[in-house]
């Protein structure tokens, strides 16, 4: 979804916020100037607390799948429990100085490893180019995204983060997904994925999608028939959010049209009902 689109208007794209990067803990800064990690900064009455301080505190087991798929991860509390979530994990441990393991068996690896890479870098692979909406080129994916894969992997991660509580990295999440070049099956396989993990109140990723393919639909279907059939149906909140907008553009070109008589129209003479 390499644009992001403006909910409110289907005809006219809005101008690109300037690039920021998002971190966790760490606030916003303009690109260029690096990221800022995690630990970099606390309020400003609190004292900063060192790198060090979270280097020596318990080291934490996470195992990460299940079956033939389980890996190993490990990180430091003191980072972990920036996440509400891994905060309550974190309190039920017992300092008698047995093993701290938190069994992660349905979360994938991938995304898991973006959270831990955010957690001690303040970013995440592929980062987003200084002043443009592009990211790092991966030398292992190509360049236009025909699976879709390189959509999912940041939608994962945002909705990982909404999971765990983490506002800042879901917002980095989402700006990276509108940096990828995909093609139409690319965008429907990514539709899917947002449509079935995500809340209907999560405007922030469900309205771009909605609003992409009322807008697109028309030319990008050709491409890709049967699956957009098969999304509208395995997901019909889809069919409605792309229908909803389809009817309120529809609505506003009639309105500017009564505002500004012929100066729009292109049909010649009225349409008569038969009923």
């Amino acid at each position: 979804m390499a644009e992001e689109i403006n909910p409110s208007s289907l005809d006219q794209s809005t101008n690109p916020p300037a690039d920021v990067e998002m971190v966790e803990g760490g606030g916003e800064v303009e690109s260029g100037t690096g990221p800022v990690l995690p630990f970099a900064e606390g309020g400003e009455s609190d004292p900063r607390t060192t790198f060090i301080s979270y280097l020596s505190s318990p080291v934490v087991t996470m195992i990460v799948g299940a079956g033939d798929n389980e890996t190993i991860l490990t990180a430091h509390q003191g980072l972990l429990t920036q996440s509400p979530f891994f905060a309550d994990a974190c309190a039920a441990f017992a300092n008698d100085g047995s093993p701290r393991q938190i069994d992660l068996p349905t979360e994938e690896l991938d995304a898991v490893g973006c959270f831990l890479e955010y957690l001690y870098t303040g970013d995440y692979f592929p980062k987003k180019l200084p002043g443009q909406r592009t990211l790092e080129q991966d030398p292992a994916l190509p360049a236009v995204d025909e699976t879709g894969e390189q959509l999912l992997k940041h939608a994962r991660v945002y909705t990982l983060a909404e999971k765990w509580g983490m506002e800042k990295l879901k917002s980095l999440a989402s700006s990276k997904i509108h940096c990828v070049n995909s093609t139409a099956k690319g965008e429907i396989t990514y539709a899917r994925y947002v449509y079935q993990h995500t809340s209907p109140e999560d405007t922030t990723v469900r309205a771009p999608v909605a609003v992409f393919w009322a807008t697109r639909s028309h030319t990008l279907r050709a491409e890709a028939e049967a699956e957009f059939r098969a999304l509208c149906l395995d997901h019909p909140q889809f069919s409605f959010d792309v229908l909803t907008r389809v009817l309120d553009e529809k609505a506003k070109r009639e309105r500017n049209e009564k505002m500004t008589p012929g100066s729009s129209s292109t049909r010649k003479r009225p349409r008569h009902s038969n009923v």
